[in-house]
């Protein structure tokens, strides 16, 4: 029976092999791969398909591509797969989150060190207490362009840790709706106490898609509020921009040519 599956042109993607550079940033969402390009060099759409759009570009002289994951891990986890299968081995998300620890702004970054695996995507790539974890050159190299924009403000600060990547947005929002309202609760609790910094949707499915292809993926993320901020009746912000998260992004990929070239 003939396959479905094309070796020339990647199914959900609809890439092939050369469209595709060796590093690639990740957004969730498709309105703003367009954004992202536009700081590249020459970048052209390459493909346009569901929620996947993928433009392709230069950063000093080097390839580079951006592809939207849509929203949650399975969709994040169908992307990466199939820009590994065109070349790609060098990925950052670039997202947005809601702060969980009290020291996190609306309108901080938060460079991500390891995922919390409260999603099920992972669960077909890694075993049930593995780790889902960044590269540490890519982490490295958002740290330090993380910092390069920052300051000690509250709501401009980049932080590094710990992030929690779940299925259920809502369950989020307000965990009594759900069947499960104690098993969220709880858990979100213990997270609290342990000190993750932000909520999520996908890094942990991309982290454990590159540890499993053997291929390195970080991610920095936009706090957009802080929920723990906001039950407490603490000061905070509301943030509706990621300019600063991108920005970081593209600069961290700048550092990594560099450091790959030597």
């Amino acid at each position: 029976m003939a396959s479905i599956i094309s070796e020339d042109i990647r199914f959900h993607l609809k890439t092939k092999t050369g469209d595709i550079g060796r590093y690639v940033i990740l957004p969730g969402d498709p309105d703003r791969v367009p954004k992202i390009a536009a700081l590249l060099d020459d970048a052209q759409l390459i493909a346009q398909n569901r929620e996947y759009t993928t433009y392709t570009g230069y950063l000093d002289g080097v390839k580079v591509s951006v592809c939207s994951t849509g929203i949650g891990g399975a969709s994040a986890a169908i992307a990466v797969e199939e820009l590994i299968m065109c070349g790609a081995d060098t990925f950052i998300r670039v997202g947005t989150s809601g702060g969980m620890d009290l020291k996190v702004f609306g309108g901080d970054i938060v460079v991500a060190s390891a995922a919390i695996r409260s999603e099920g995507t992972s669960y077909e790539y890694l075993p049930d207490h593995y780790p889902a974890v960044a590269d540490f050159e890519v982490m490295r190299a958002l740290k330090e362009a993380g910092d390069e924009l920052s300051t000690d403000k509250d709501g401009d600060r980049c932080h590094v840790g710990v992030v929690h990547s779940k299925d259920n947005f809502y369950g989020e929002i307000d965990p009594n709706t759900t069947g499960v309202a104690h098993k969220l609760s709880d858990a979100w609790d213990m997270y609290v106490k342990c000190g993750c910094l932000t909520s999520e949707m996908e890094a942990a499915a991309i982290f454990s898609v590159a540890q499993c292809r053997g291929v390195r993926a970080g991610a920095v993320l936009t706090a957009l509020w802080n929920v723990e901020r906001t039950k407490l009746k603490l000061p905070d912000f509301n943030c509706e921009s990621s300019e600063r998260a991108i920005r970081c992004a593209v600069n961290a990929i700048r550092k990594l040519i560099r450091q790959d070239e030597r």
